[in-house]
């Protein structure tokens, strides 16, 4: 049981709040639905067919905070994450991607993931087999042997000797293996054979081998074989390239496809955005033809149904969906019924308002101050904000969202950015230390802010 496994739902949400201000309804249902997905696994197997996850429904405006809470939980959980736009598919029969390539990308991020962690558990040994590599390439190492003339017709039994080059040679691998494990020839040059692969993209006029399910790689492997490829490298670069090849050739990939499909099937999450773009507006039936029609395509992967991957088939019974739009224009019932159903936890998120845009700028771990504290920290200027520069930062920023489009906590990025402009282009010649309080944000801000045109097209 991993240490995820053993949180409640309330400690699920604390780790959520240190790095997401307020939402705390949103943050709420996920901490739910994911907990429920870990009772299920407690289950027997008659009851686990039973439960399915509860798919959860965001509304609110952009840059709440949304995709950012089912990101940090995916992490969180380990599980394979995959966020995509509803806008990007089309209906079967019309030019775009079809709803089917969400479930193939998820279970390609599953495999991914469980590949590095297997390669993580095998890295100790596959350093060794390049440091080989490596001496191999410095040292070639071939034993021979002399056969006495005699020996080719029988007439004695000597043992083959080895020569003097075979021990001198391995005196001088073991004085390299020295020398390159405290990396004194990180800078020596060597020339390593590497594999590389010789396979066509695709064919004109075909569709998307990944779309149809079929791996083109392995159809046509014994077509078009790998090709070895020698390369001059550094030592240092040497051991970059070759360690991810030398821990492939020792991780089982038919047990970390098995795992990878295992795990997107039970502890996938797929977030949908702009759900809201593809609900067809009231009163505006036939205006754009493919709309339900995507909603449609979607309804039975969002249902439970199998879908053909290059790894193998893939139920999407137990992953959990979780779909977010802003609704400004449409509603959530503009959505055909099948699939409202689909989407039974409905979380409302609340438009930030200027203290929340304060505590975004001090609470989070990763809060947008730090980062650029910590960026200019690497070239020796110290960058302080104090109380009342915070205050100003959220008060310019709100009162922006309120003046132009809604933009949410996105709106700090543009604000910080044009605040530190000069601070990052000069660093690091200006002095040690730069304070950012309220006037030093009005000096910067002042001219822009009071230009109407200026202010929507900088800020």
């Amino acid at each position: 049981m991993s240490d995820f496994d053993k949180l409640t739902p309330k400690q699920i949400v604390e780790e959520l709040d240190k790095y997401i201000v307020g939402q705390s309804k949103a943050k709420k249902a996920v901490a739910i639905a994911i907990r429920n997905r870990i009772r299920r696994q407690r289950l027997s197997d008659e009851w686990k067919k039973e439960i399915t996850p509860k798919n959860i429904l965001m509304i609110g405006p952009t840059g709440v905070g949304k995709t950012e809470i089912a990101r940090r939980l995916a992490q969180l959980s380990g599980s394979p994450f995959l966020k995509i736009e509803a806008t990007r598919f089309t209906e079967v029969g019309y030019v775009g991607k079809n709803v089917d390539s969400m479930i193939r990308e998820l279970v390609e991020i599953a495999v991914n993931m469980v590949k590095q962690q297997k390669m993580k558990e095998v890295e100790e040994k596959a350093k060794l087999n390049v440091e080989e590599r490596i001496l191999d390439a410095l040292v070639p190492l071939k034993k021979r042997t002399q056969i006495p003339f005699a020996n080719i017709f029988g007439m004695q039994m000597e043992k083959p000797q080895q020569t003097d080059d075979y021990s001198e040679n391995l005196r001088k691998r073991e004085e390299l293996r020295r020398k390159l494990r405290s990396g004194e020839l990180d800078n020596e040059e060597i020339e390593i054979e590497i594999e590389t692969s010789n396979s066509p993209i695709g064919f004109i006029g075909l569709p998307e081998m990944e779309d149809i399910g079929m791996d083109l790689s392995n159809v046509l492997g014994n077509i078009f074989p790998k090709q070895k490829k020698r390369r001059k490298m550094k030592i240092s670069e040497a051991k970059k390239v070759l360690l991810p090849i030398e821990e492939e050739k020792l991780i089982d990939m038919d047990e970390t496809v098995q795992t990878a499909l295992e795990l997107a099937q039970n502890r996938g999450i797929i977030f949908i955005d702009e759900m809201d773009k593809i609900a067809a507006k009231t009163g505006s039936a036939g205006q754009d033809v493919s709309r339900q029609g995507v909603q449609r395509d979607l309804l039975p992967i969002v249902e439970g149904t199998t879908i053909t991957t290059k790894y193998g088939p893939v139920k999407t019974d137990y992953i959990l969906f979780i779909a977010a739009g802003a609704f400004h224009v449409s509603k959530p019932s503009d959505l055909i019924p099948e699939l409202q159903g689909r989407f039974p936890i409905r979380v409302e998120l609340e438009p930030l308002k200027e203290e929340d845009f304060v505590r975004i700028l001090v609470e989070p771990e990763n809060a947008l101050t730090k980062q650029y504290q910590a960026l200019l920290y690497t070239e020796n200027v110290q960058l302080e904000f104090t109380d009342d520069g915070i205050k100003e930062l959220a008060r310019v920023s709100y009162k922006l969202n309120q003046k132009l489009e809604n933009i949410g906590a996105r709106r700090l990025y543009t604000v910080l950015e044009k605040v530190l402009e000069d601070v990052l282009f000069e660093a690091p010649e200006i002095e040690e230390k730069v304070i950012v309080d309220s006037d030093y944000v009005t000096k910067k801000l002042k001219g822009i802010i009071e230009d109407e045109d200026l202010t929507s097209y900088i800020l």
